[in-house]
């Protein structure tokens, strides 16, 4: 469970300035990057993400005037090393619709994790293929994709479903020696109804190109630096 003091929740009225300096995609990998990996200077930054350390230190000192980080204890006194101050950010998706820089920032922050779930996959093949992970992660690794029909309560009620569950296996395997971080990312859009050209849709199916697995996936809840929405995200 993550507790009040590891989650930042955004309101788009009081946190107006801090909403558009996050707006800005390199800000919000930096600070994904800071929460997976832990405390890292400018300069480490820059290596990851093939940006100059000017630009990083400049991004690193927006994201700290508004309190998403924070100085880290240094290894000596040369450069600064930089912390997330929080583990989640969460907000309400309704209060966000009510600003334009709310509305900016969540439609950023879900292309953040779309991007997220694509570096992980080509992260996770790698890790199989070079033997970083052991052969039994193989079988219950995978991506799920399904069209269903639910009403905006039932999605609701998904979504806490996923979080409980989520605490649950956690706090489970937290001292489990063969737990992994796991990346975990769930969406759930509600789709308009196409206009029907046959008079026939399928609403209920399942998508063909999906990698389907009928086993669990854990999640650590503080390794991606992605959002979490509704209601909050890692």
């Amino acid at each position: 469970m993550v507790s009040d003091e590891q989650r930042r929740v955004l309101d788009p009225e009081r946190d107006t300035a801090a909403l558009k300096a996050l707006t800005h995609p390199l800000r919000i990998r930096l600070l994904g990057m800071l929460r997976q990996d832990g405390p890292a200077t400018a300069s480490e930054l820059a290596d990851r993400t093939g940006e100059s350390s000017a630009s990083t230190s400049y991004h690193l000192r927006v994201l700290a005037k508004y309190a998403f980080i924070a100085e880290a204890e240094h290894r000596d006194g040369r450069e600064r090393r930089w912390k997330a101050v929080h583990t989640v950010t969460s907000w309400s998706n309704e209060a966000m619709e009510s600003s334009a820089a709310g509305r900016a920032y969540v439609g950023l922050a879900r292309r953040r994790q779309i991007d997220h779930l694509d570096a992980s996959l080509t992260r996770h093949e790698a890790d199989l293929a070079e033997g970083r992970l052991e052969r039994e992660w193989v079988e219950p690794s995978g991506i799920n994709d399904y069209l269903l029909r639910l009403t905006p309560e039932s999605l609701v009620e998904l979504w806490e479903v996923i979080a409980r569950t989520l605490d649950e296996l956690t706090a489970r395997d937290e001292h489990d020696p063969r737990a992994r971080r796991v990346a975990f990312v769930a969406a759930g859009l509600p789709l308009a109804a196409p206009l029907p050209t046959d008079g026939h849709t399928d609403d209920h199916a399942h998508t063909g190109g999906a990698d389907h697995t009928d086993a669990p996936d854990g999640a650590d809840r503080a390794e991606s630096g992605a959002p979490r929405d509704p209601g909050g995200t890692r």
